[in-house]
């Protein structure tokens, strides 16, 4: 093919996956390409992947079909997790050209030049996850109030329901003074607050490798990391995007009590308020840690705000199971839910559970627990109705207002004002809005 003049990317899935497009972003910038809007018809179309739930994989193409209309002879390349899980099918998505696996995307330009516009199949580069044995750094820019910050990638545990290992390989971590380095670069740009991302975040520290070749060495640990991060110069905040309940220490949750940069903000994932699905699920903890990391954060930060994810419909979840995470949740001083319907995930030992849950009832377990979110969320805001709080502003997509949040995640909207933009400034609140 000629040399292409333009990218365009779409981005599918979680924070982790927008830190690595902004990355390949600048591995096109630096060849010379340059990135435009979806909608313009770039030469080249990037479709990075995700594969949590079904959906997803519907999405993908989707989103394909939608590239080939903004230009019918775009070079179409799909990108990660479903890539890595299923090359072969997506390689027979009419319109797509190349798919790379999770060792492959960081060398997308070394493909670009094999692409070719022909009918049938396109190439297909992913090896084995194994291979995917190395940690690149990524980070996102784009409007520069916030960027997402990729300081560990991969997972070592074996959810029964998560394909991630699969897709993504072993953890594997960047190095402290890596990090800190890439924190200080997205200071310079004028950045205010950092998102550190990762497929098990706590983990932080499982095989970093301290000299290329050696073996991986567990030099630092997740405390370590956020210490150093405190003291950088430039950054007003920095958050935590997820982690698990097992990994939320004391030491984590007293140190960001006390910090100065560190926000009053956890996500932690729960899955399930059943002890019994818990083990289904193979996860690490029982529901009793869970109230306890909730009870130690709300001790020491009674303004912090806490999420949870939420899987419904689990093989084996009986109504009595729902009722009794239903019941854990409303008595649990959480600020809201991420609700997600179980979908069966092909090579999961979940998929081959008995006792599967009929669709309609997941569904309608998801939405009663989206209105049980809903009532977390205000009642979240109605304790800080009347309080100040400072707020980091960015762009709404009103013209007449502007939209941000305050450090403990409550979104707040206030007229449009010239030069508010990338501040961070003191607001009273003083309602809100349905």
């Amino acid at each position: 093919m000629s040399t292409p003049k333009n990218v365009a990317f779409y981005t599918l899935g979680c924070k982790l996956n927008y830190s690595e497009t902004s990355s390949l972003g600048r591995l096109f910038a630096d060849a010379g390409i340059e990135e435009i809007p979806f909608e313009q018809g770039a030469d080249i179309y990037v479709i990075n992947t995700c594969s949590v739930t079904d959906f997803a994989d519907r999405k993908c193409r989707k989103i394909v079909r939608q590239a080939l209309r903004h230009n019918p002879i775009a070079q179409v390349v799909v990108v990660g997790c479903y890539a890595q899980l299923k090359p072969e099918e997506i390689a027979n998505i009419p319109g797509v050209d190349l798919v790379l696996g999770a060792a492959e995307k960081f060398r997308i330009l070394d493909f670009v030049g094999e692409l070719s516009k022909a009918p049938g199949k396109g190439l297909v580069h992913a090896g084995a996850v194994s291979e995917a044995n190395t940690f690149v750094e990524s980070f996102s820019f784009g409007d520069r109030t916030r960027s997402f910050l990729k300081v560990q990638d991969g997972c070592d545990y074996k959810c029964s329901f998560c394909t991630i290992p699969l897709a993504r390989g072993k953890s594997r971590s960047n190095t402290v003074e890596q990090v800190l380095e890439s924190a200080n670069r997205i200071a310079a740009m004028g950045v205010k607050e950092i998102v550190l991302t990762g497929v098990n975040l706590g983990d932080f520290g499982n095989g970093t490798a301290v000299i290329e070749g050696t073996a991986p060495k567990k030099e630092a640990m997740f405390i370590d990391l956020i210490q150093a991060l405190d003291e950088v110069q430039g950054i007003e905040r920095f958050r935590i995007s997820s982690i698990e309940p097992n990994l939320c220490t004391d030491e984590v949750i007293s140190f960001v009590a006390g910090s100065k940069r560190f926000v009053p903000h956890f996500h932690i994932p729960l899955q399930s308020g059943s002890d019994k699905i818990l083990r289904l699920m193979r996860r690490r903890y029982k529901r009793s840690l869970y109230a306890e990391r909730v009870a130690q954060i709300k001790q020491t930060m009674p303004h912090a705000c806490i999420g949870v994810d939420v899987i419904t419909g689990f093989p084996g979840e009986t109504q009595d199971d729902f009722l009794d995470t239903y019941q854990f949740l409303l008595d649990l001083d959480v600020s809201y839910l991420h609700v997600f319907t179980y979908s069966e995930r092909p090579n999961t030992p979940a998929a081959a559970m008995p006792d599967p849950v009929p669709m309609d009832e997941r569904r309608e377990r998801t939405l009663q627990l989206n209105i049980l979110s809903d009532k977390k969320r205000r009642d979240f805001y109605a304790e800080h109705a009347g309080t100040e709080r400072l707020v980091l502003f960015e762009a709404h997509k009103d013209p007449t207002l502007l939209s941000g949040f305050t450090d403990n995640y409550i979104k707040v909207e206030v007229p449009w004002e010239e030069g508010l933009i990338n501040t961070i400034r003191p607001v009273r609140l003083t309602g809100f809005v349905p």
